[in-house]
C-alpha cells in the first residue's frame, strides 16, 4: 500500500525521491519503496525524514507507533520490512513467518504462561510480520528446521496437519525454501539455539538471536559472519528443496 501521507509531505517540501534519499544517505530505490509499497524505514531513518520533512514521526508511519509486538522484538521485526534475503535456523519450532494462525496461537500458549490477551497481541504481531513473503518484491528466505520439528504435537493433530500442509504449500514457491535436517542425523550446530540472518539492500548482514526471555539483534561483522559460517555448518547436513517438501507432506499425513 503506498504511503500517501509520505508523498504529501515530500511534494509540500518539494522534495523528490532522489532529494530526499540524499538527505537521508540511502539508496534512491529505499526511498521509493517507503513511497510506492508503504516499507517502513528503520527507526533512526524515520526520525530523519520526520525532521527533514518537518512532521512527526507518526504522521508520516503511523502503523509502527501502534504496532502489538514485543517492545524490543519490534526492531527486528523492522529490519524484515527491508530483508531482501532472510535465513534461518530453527530447531525447535517452525519459523514464525510461515507459521499458521493455529500453530501460532498453540505456540504462544503453551504451558498458560502468557495471558491469553497477550498471546492474541503477539499473535496479530506475528501474523502480520508474514505479510512480507506476499509482497510484491519478497525477500528470499531460507529457512533450516529440524524433522522433530514436524514430529513433535503442537496444538493437537488438527492443528499439526495444517500447519504442516501450509509449510509445503509456502516452500513450493519461488522465494521461499524450508530444508529439513533428518532426525536420523549427527547432533549439529544448529541445535544450540536459534537465530536469523538477514541482509539488506546495501548489502549490510545483521543477525537475530532468541531466547527464553528475550531475543537480541546482532550487528558486529565478526559475529554475523561467525553466525554465517554456523549457518553454513547447518544448512550443509539438510536434505535438498525437493526432498524436504517430500518429507514435510509425509509427515503431514500422519497427522491427518
Amino acid at each position: 500500500m503506498a504511503n500517501e501521507a509520505l508523498r504529501v509531505a515530500m511534494a509540500e517540501k518539494g522534495e523528490t525521491v532522489e532529494s530526499l534519499a540524499e538527505k537521508v544517505h540511502v539508496d534512491p530505490k529505499t526511498a521509493a519503496r517507503w513511497l510506492a509499497s508503504g516499507r517502513i524505514p528503520h527507526p533512526r531513518t524515520r526520525a530523519v525524514v520526520a525532521m527533514v520533512l518537518g512532521r512527526e514521526v507518526a504522521e508520516l508511519w503511523p502503523e509502527p507507533c501502534r504496532r502489538r509486538d514485543l517492545p524490543w522484538f519490534r526492531p527486528w521485526a523492522e529490519l524484515e520490512q527491508d530483508a531482501i534475503s532472510i535465513r534461518s535456523c530453527e530447531p525447535l519450532v517452525v519459523p514464525g513467518l510461515l507459521q499458521t494462525e493455529a500453530y501460532a496461537r498453540a505456540v504462544l500458549a503453551t504451558g498458560g504462561l502468557v495471558p491469553p490477551a497477550e498471546v492474541e497481541r503477539i499473535l496479530a504481531s506475528r501474523l502480520q510480520r508474514q505479510v512480507i513473503l506476499a509482497a510484491e518484491a519478497p525477500p528470499q528466505l531460507i529457512a533450516v528446521i529440524d524433522e522433530m520439528v514436524l514430529r513433535r504435537l503442537v496444538g493437537g493433530r488438527v492443528v499439526m496437519f495444517g500447519q504442516l500442509t501450509h509449510l509445503a504449500a509456502m516452500a513450493e514457491q519461488e522465494h521461499v525454501q524450508v530444508r529439513v535436517i533428518p532426525a536420523d542425523g549427527p547432533w549439529h550446530t544448529g541445535l544450540a539455539g536459534t537465530f536469523m540472518l538477514a541482509r539488506l539492500p546495501d548489502g549490510t548482514e545483521v543477525a537475530y538471536l532468541d531466547n527464553q526471555l528475550r531475543g537480541e539483534i546482532v550487528s558486529d561483522p565478526l559475529d554475523v559472519a561467525t553466525l554465517g559460517r554456523r549457518w553454513e555448518s547447518i544448512s550443509g547436513e539438510a536434505f535438498p528443496r525437493r526432498k524436504s517438501i517430500e518429507l514435510i507432506r509425509e509427515v503431514a499425513t500422519t497427522w491427518s
